[in-house]
C-alpha cells in the first residue's frame, strides 16, 4: 500500500566539521515512507533532542553562516538544503541532493577514521525538529472523487475502467487519511442507489413468462453482486477504516444488499412475480415436471441474502403446501389402497426433502416436513388404519407394516397404532376361543397367531416393548374368555406331542415348541386346572408307557418349575420318582423267594406302585380278574408289605394293561390291550366292567382298526343286543399288535369330575387365607372385607355365592 509523501521542513545553520570522536550517522527512509522519521541524524550533543523525533510530519531547518539555500518542495513533502554544504564530508555522513529526484535523500555510513584534532573555526551540525501537518492540494478531493465516479459508473455499464486497479485503491486510501472517508462513503451510496432503482425500474413490465422473467431477476441479482464486489475491492480501506471506526455504518456489501431490498419492497410488482413465479415452478415440479433447479437455488438465496427469504417466500410457500398435499391427500385415499397410499406419502416426503437439499434454505426443512407429514399422515390415520390395517395384518405384511409403524412414529400416532393392534388381537383372538368346533386345533391355531405376531414385532415395529406389552395383555384377554377350557387343552396339546407315536419331529423341534406352548402357559389365569389335566395325562404316558421320551418330559417339568415354582411341580415331580422306585421293586421282586417259588408259570407282571398324594385321584373299579392274575397279585402284595410295613396297597386295574399270545388261523399274533380285553364270553356278567368301559373295550376290539372281533350287525357303536364273534380271517403285518382304547366322547363327565376336583383344591387354598384375612382385618366392615378378599382371590374365578 502506498502513502501519500510528508512536507519536511530541513534548515542548516553554518558550522565547520566537528571536532572530537563521535559515532557515524546515517540517513535513511524514503520520503514517502509511513512509520519512522525520513532524516534523522544522531550526535552526542543532541541525543535528547533525537530521542524525541516521531514519525509523524517533521520540519528540519539547516542553517550555515547565513548563506543562502535551496528549497525543495513536492505533494506533502518540503526541504531546505544549504548550498555550500552539499558536497561537505564529516563523520555524520554525507548528503548528496544532486539526484535527478530532489526529495530522494541518500545516507551512508561512513568508515570510522581516527581523531582529528578539534578545529576551533567550525561550529557543530545543529538539526532542529518542528511538527507540521501536511496539507493536500487544492480540490484534491473533488479531483479524486471524478475519478472514482467514472470507475464506478464503468463497473456499473460493464465496461472498461478508465483507471488502473492501484490508482483508484491509492486515491480512495489517501481520502480515507484525510480524513474525507464519511463524504466518499455517501457518495458510493447514492451511485449504487441510483443504479440500482433504475435496473429493479426496468424489469417492470417485462416478459409475461414467468420463467424468462425469473432469468431476468436472477441476472439483476448476479451483475448486481459482480458490481458490488469490484466497488468494494477498490474501496476496501473505506471498508477497513471509515466503516469500521463508525457506528451504525454499514459495509458495502451490506449496504448494496439493504439499497436492492429497499428499492425491491418499492416495486411490489417484480417482488410479487417473483414469488409467484418460483411458487408456480415448485408446483409443476411436484406434479412430475422437468424444472430450472438452479433458477430456483439462486433466486432463493437472492432472497436469503436480502433478509425476506421466511416474510416473503416461506410463508406463501408453506400455504401452497397446505393446500396442495390436503387436496392429494384425500384424492389418494379415496382412490388407491393402504400400502399404496403409504408407499406415496414416503416418496412425498423424500422428495421434500431432497428439495430442501438442492433449492430451499436449510431452515425451512422442519417447516415443510411437518405441513406434509400434517396433511398427509396426521389428518388420515384414523382412516389408515380404520381401512388397511386388519389386511396387513392378516396378510402378514411385514414391510408394509414397517412402512406404517415409521410414518406414524413420525406424527406421533404410536397410540392409535397400539390400539389398533390392541383391536386386531382380541377380534382374531376371540374368533379362536369362542369357536368350540376348531377346539381340536385351537392350540396350534393360537401359536401360528402368536408366531405371527412375534414375527411383526419384531420386524415391523422394531421390537418396541409398548406394542410387546400390548400383544401380551391382548392375548392374557382373549385366552381366559372360556375360563378354563383354553387351560384343558393346552393340556392335551402337551399330551399329543410328548406322547410316544408323534413321529417326523426332532428332540430339537420338540423342545422348541414346547418352548412356544410355554408361552401360552403364562398367559393362562387358571394354572390349577391345567395341572390337574396335566397330570392326567402325564400318568397315562408313564403308566402305559406311552412317553415318546423322559428327557422331553423331565424338560417340561423343569420349565413349568421355573415358571411357576417348585410347589407347583412338587406332584409332578413325585410321579417320576415312583416309576423309577417301582423299577427297583420289581427288581427285587423278581429275585425274592416268593416270585422264585410261587408264581404262576407262563405270565410274567411288572406292578407299579404309586403314591397316592402324587397321582390323579381314579374311582375303584371291581372287576373279576383270571385266577393266575389274582394269584401274582396276592404274592406281590404279600412281598411288598413284608417290605414296607404299615403300607396300603389298593390295585387300580383300570389302568393295567397287557400282552396277549391269540392263535388266529393265518398265524400268531400277539396283542397289545388293556387288562378290560381279556375275555369275551359272557363279558358284562363274567368280569364286571361297567357299563361304559365295557362298550369302549368292545368297540377297540371289533371297530377299531384292529379287528380281532366280529360285532353283528356292524355299526361303531356298542349296543346291549350286538353280538361278537371271533374274527378267524384277521390278519396283520405285524407280530405284536398295539390295540388302542378307543377314545369316547367321555370328556363331558371326566372334565367336569377333574374340574370340581380343582375347584375343591382351591377352596382348601383359600380358607387358611380367610383366616388370616379374618385376623387383620377385625376392625373393617363387611364391604371392606369382601373387597379385599374378592381382590386377593379374583384371579381363582370362585363362583361367590350371595351370602
Amino acid at each position: 500500500m502506498s502513502h501519500p509523501k510528508r512536507s519536511y521542513n530541513n534548515t542548516s545553520s553554518s558550522s565547520s566539521s566537528s571536532s572530537g570522536s563521535g559515532s557515524g550517522s546515517g540517513v535513511g527512509g524514503g520520503v514517502g515512507g509511513i512509520g519512522g522519521n525520513p532524516f534523522q541524524t544522531t550526535s552526542n550533543t543532541n541525543t535528547s533532542s533525537m530521542k524525541k523525533a516521531k514519525s509523524q510530519a517533521i520540519s528540519c531547518s539547516m542553517e550555515k553562516n547565513g548563506q543562502n539555500n535551496h528549497h525543495y518542495e513536492d505533494f506533502g513533502t518540503s526541504m531546505i538544503v544549504d548550498d555550500n554544504n552539499l558536497k561537505s564530508e564529516s563523520q555524520f555522513g554525507v548528503i548528496d541532493c544532486t539526484s535527478q529526484n530532489p526529495t530522494t535523500i541518500v545516507a551512508a555510513n561512513l568508515s570510522r577514521k581516527k581523531a582529528t584534532p578539534p578545529q576551533p573555526a567550525k561550529k557543530p551540525l545543529v538539526i532542529k525538529f518542528t511538527k507540521g501537518k501536511p496539507k493536500p492540494p487544492t480540490n484534491f478531493e473533488e479531483t479524486t472523487w471524478i475519478v472514482l465516479k467514472s470507475a464506478i459508473n464503468a463497473i456499473f455499464l460493464k465496461q472498461r475502467t478508465p483507471s488502473h486497479f492501484e490508482d483508484l485503491y491509492q486515491a480512495v486510501d489517501s481520502l480515507c487519511i484525510h480524513k474525507m472517508g464519511g463524504d466518499l462513503y455517501q457518495r458510493i451510496e447514492k451511485e449504487c442507489e441510483a443504479h440500482i432503482c433504475r435496473v429493479l425500474q426496468s424489469l417492470v413490465g417485462q416478459s409475461p413468462d414467468l420463467v424468462v422473467f425469473l432469468s431476468l431477476v436472477e441476472n439483476c441479482w448476479q451483475d448486481l453482486c459482480n458490481q458490488i464486489m469490484m466497488i468494494r475491492g477498490i474501496a476496501l480501506v473505506l471498508d477497513t477504516t471509515y466503516v469500521k471506526q463508525t457506528s451504525n455504518v454499514l459495509s458495502l456489501w451490506d449496504m448494496g444488499l439493504h439499497l436492492f431490498r429497499r428499492h425491491l419492497s418499492l416495486c411490489p410488482e417484480v417482488e410479487h412475480r417473483t414469488v409467484t413465479g418460483m411458487l408456480r415452478l415448485i408446483e409443476k415440479e411436484r406434479l412430475g415436471e422437468a424444472i430450472d433447479r438452479t433458477l430456483l437455488n439462486h433466486l432463493l438465496k437472492m432472497f436469503t441474502a436480502l433478509g425476506i427469504y421466511s416474510e416473503s417466500f416461506e410463508k406463501p410457500f408453506l400455504e401452497c403446501t397446505t393446500e396442495f398435499y390436503a387436496a392429494e391427500g384425500v384424492k389418494f385415499m379415496q382412490l388407491s389402497d393402504v400400502p399404496d397410499y403409504l408407499k406415496h406419502v414416503e416418496l412425498r416426503l423424500h422428495e421434500e426433502h431432497e428439495r430442501c437439499l438442492l433449492y430451499l434454505d436449510s431452515s425451512t426443512r422442519k417447516p415443510l416436513v411437518a405441513t406434509t407429514e400434517r396433511q398427509l399422515l396426521e389428518r388420515h390415520t384414523s382412516a389408515i388404519l380404520d381401512k388397511g390395517f386388519t389386511m396387513l395384518m392378516d396378510g402378514n405384511r411385514i414391510e408394509d407394516l414397517r412402512r406404517l409403524y415409521a410414518l406414524f412414529s413420525r406424527v406421533n400416532a404410536f397410540e392409535l397404532l397400539r390400539q389398533a393392534l390392541s383391536s386386531y388381537i382380541r377380534g382374531t383372538g376371540q374368533g379362536l376361543i369362542m369357536d368350540e368346533e376348531k377346539d381340536k386345533d385351537l392350540v396350534s391355531s393360537l401359536l401360528e397367531f402368536k408366531a405371527s405376531l412375534d414375527m411383526i414385532w419384531e420386524e415391523s415395529f422394531s421390537r418396541n416393548d409398548v406394542f410387546s406389552n400390548t400383544i401380551k395383555d391382548a392375548f392374557e384377554h382373549l385366552i381366559n374368555l372360556r375360563q378354563n377350557r383354553p387351560a384343558e387343552l393346552i393340556a392335551k396339546f402337551l399330551d399329543e406331542k410328548l406322547r410316544a407315536g408323534n413321529k417326523g419331529t426332532s428332540e430339537e423341534e420338540l423342545e422348541g415348541l414346547l418352548d412356544k406352548v410355554l408361552v401360552l402357559f403364562r398367559f393362562i389365569q387358571g394354572k390349577d386346572v391345567f395341572e390337574a389335566f396335566y397330570k392326567k395325562d402325564l400318568a397315562k404316558r408313564l403308566l402305559l408307557g406311552k412317553s415318546a421320551s423322559i428327557d422331553a418330559e423331565k424338560s417340561m417339568i423343569s420349565k413349568l418349575k421355573t415358571e411357576c415354582g417348585s410347589q407347583f411341580t412338587n406332584k409332578l415331580e413325585g410321579m417320576f420318582k415312583d416309576i423309577e422306585l417301582s423299577k427297583e421293586i420289581n427288581e427285587s421282586f423278581r429275585q425274592s423267594s416268593q416270585a422264585r417259588t410261587k408264581l404262576p408259570s407262563g405270565i410274567e407282571m411288572s406292578v407299579h406302585v404309586l403314591t397316592t398324594g402324587y397321582w390323579p385321584t381314579y374311582p375303584p373299579m371291581d372287576v373279576r380278574l383270571p385266577h393266575e392274575l389274582n394269584v401274582y397279585q396276592d404274592i406281590f402284595k404279600e412281598f411288598y408289605l413284608s417290605k414296607y410295613s404299615g403300607r396300603r396297597l389298593m390295585w387300580q386295574n383300570s389302568l393295567g394293561h397287557c400282552v396277549l399270545k391269540a392263535e388266529f388261523p393265518k398265524g400268531r399274533k400277539e396283542l397289545a390291550v388293556s387288562l378290560f380285553q381279556l375275555t369275551f364270553q359272557d363279558i358284562k356278567d363274567s368280569t364286571g366292567i361297567e357299563d361304559k368301559e365295557l362298550r369302549r373295550t368292545l368297540q377297540s376290539l371289533a371297530c377299531g382298526k384292529v379287528r380281532v372281533l366280529l360285532k353283528i350287525p356292524k355299526g361303531r357303536e356298542v349296543d346291549d343286543n350286538d353280538y361278537f364273534l371271533f374274527n378267524d380271517d384277521f390278519n396283520a403285518p405285524l407280530y405284536r399288535i398295539k390295540v388302542n382304547a378307543i377314545q369316547l366322547k367321555e370328556t363331558v363327565e371326566e372334565n367336569t369330575s377333574t374340574t370340581e376336583r380343582v375347584f375343591q383344591d382351591r377352596q382348601y387354598q383359600v380358607q387358611p387365607h380367610l383366616f388370616l384375612l379374618c385376623i387383620f382385618f377385625e376392625a373393617f366392615n363387611l364391604q371392606q372385607y369382601l373387597y379385599v378378599w374378592i381382590w386377593m382371590f379374583g384371579r381363582l374365578m370362585l363362583p361367590l355365592s350371595a351370602s
